[in-house]
């Protein structure tokens, strides 16, 4: 290999590491994915994550970026050792990092890394990361858009951008303005009692559960098996694991495969009776409010009717960043807190903008035992 071949290598071995950073930063899941050999692997002890193949490092890059408020991480050249067709190399990072549920800290690492020349360039073999130094001291600063990193439970479908709707007033008293990152803070024991008891006078069932482990199995014993359900496209869903057990374990009648399974173009009118008027709808909110009211967003509304009462029964998944005090927060929370992460998921998956173009308020259910609201102690989704 000539002087001119080696130089080349390390630098696009050197460009590679840099497009993961770019990518992480951007949370750009597919391209992260492709910076590695279909077989490629990235392994995080320390959070622990293994993932192989290009998908599973797609879908655990979403995974832990749906946890993020924000996150910071920079890149420092390091080693490369090339032989032949394939080389190792070591690179040295710091990240900032504070997550939904209040987990924040300093840390500085080490990617130990594999490299493979392929067919479309040099491609990671494998990644492994290595903390060597983590300080979990709270965090004094904050992204200058506190909202950066929160999002509404996914807008669904497709969504396009609208403008931003003027909060509806209310009766009730309001309170001083809530700061925008209180808004991922979970509720106290008494909030949650609090919001339990305005359901319940409200004629919604209510439970409080310590965790989103709890909420999955309570959904078991809500649901019968063979029920036709249809679940709300929602990150408490998918974190929680609720979604895959409904719509993958076999379970169930799940609505969303089928719905996901007919042409749009030619299948519109069965896909609205399908999502319309399900034997349960199971779904997360934006917001609970402490007078009992719940607020749902999205951007193509198709998951409302359901919600609203096509559904003969519904069960609503909360976590406790989700209380605010009345509806007039709820709305801020929605926008402020809510909006801007879903509008970062959508652009990366979809390519195109979120928006608040259709909200849903559930202030009461006439008929008791068809609403449940299993209220968790965690924060979850967005």
């Amino acid at each position: 290999m000539n002087d001119f071949q080696t130089i080349a290598d390390r630098v696009e071995i050197e460009a590679l590491r840099g497009e993961f950073t770019d990518a992480v930063m951007m949370r750009d899941r597919p391209r992260l994915a492709s910076l590695f050999t279909p077989d490629g692997a990235l392994r995080m002890p320390d959070i622990p994550a293994d993932q192989v193949g290009r998908e599973e490092i797609r879908a655990g890059g979403e995974r832990l970026q749906s946890q993020w408020d924000f996150f910071v991480q920079t890149t420092h050249p390091g080693t490369i050792l090339l032989d032949g067709d394939t080389a190792t190399g070591r690179a040295y990072l710091q990240e900032l990092v504070r997550t939904l549920d209040g987990r924040q800290g300093l840390n500085y690492a080490v990617y130990h890394d594999r490299y493979q020349r392929t067919t479309e360039g040099w491609k990671f073999a494998e990644r492994v990361y290595e903390v060597r130094y983590l300080d979990t001291s709270p965090l004094a600063g904050t992204a200058p858009d506190t909202a950066q990193g929160s999002g509404t439970d996914r807008a669904d479908d497709t969504a396009t951008p609208a403008p931003t709707p003027t909060p509806t007033p209310t009766s009730a008293a309001t309170p001083a303005p809530v700061p925008a990152a209180s808004f991922a803070d979970p509720a106290s024991a008494e909030q949650l009692e609090r919001v339990a008891a305005a359901l319940r006078a409200n004629g919604f069932a209510a439970e409080i559960l310590d965790d989103a482990a709890a909420a999955r199995a309570r959904v078991k014993d809500l649901i019968p098996a063979g029920a036709g359900v249809f679940t709300g496209a929602s990150e408490t869903l998918r974190l929680s694991g609720i979604d895959e057990d409904i719509n993958a374990g076999g379970r169930y009648d799940a609505i969303r495969p089928r719905v996901l399974a007919i042409d749009r173009a030619t299948g519109a009118d069965e896909i609205r009776r399908l999502v319309a008027s399900p034997e349960f709808v199971v779904n997360s909110v934006a917001a609970v409010t402490e007078t009992g009211s719940l607020v749902l967003a999205s951007g193509s509304g198709s998951q409302f009717p359901a919600n609203a009462g096509g559904a003969a029964h519904a069960v609503w998944i909360v976590g406790a960043q989700k209380v605010v005090p009345d509806l007039s927060t709820a709305l801020r929370r929605v926008e402020e807190h809510a909006l801007p992460l879903e509008n970062a998921r959508a652009l990366a998956v979809y390519g195109t903008p979120s928006a608040v173009n259709r909200l849903l308020i559930v202030n009461a259910e006439q008929r008791q035992g068809r609403g449940t609201v299993l209220l968790l102690r965690e924060a979850i989704g967005y």
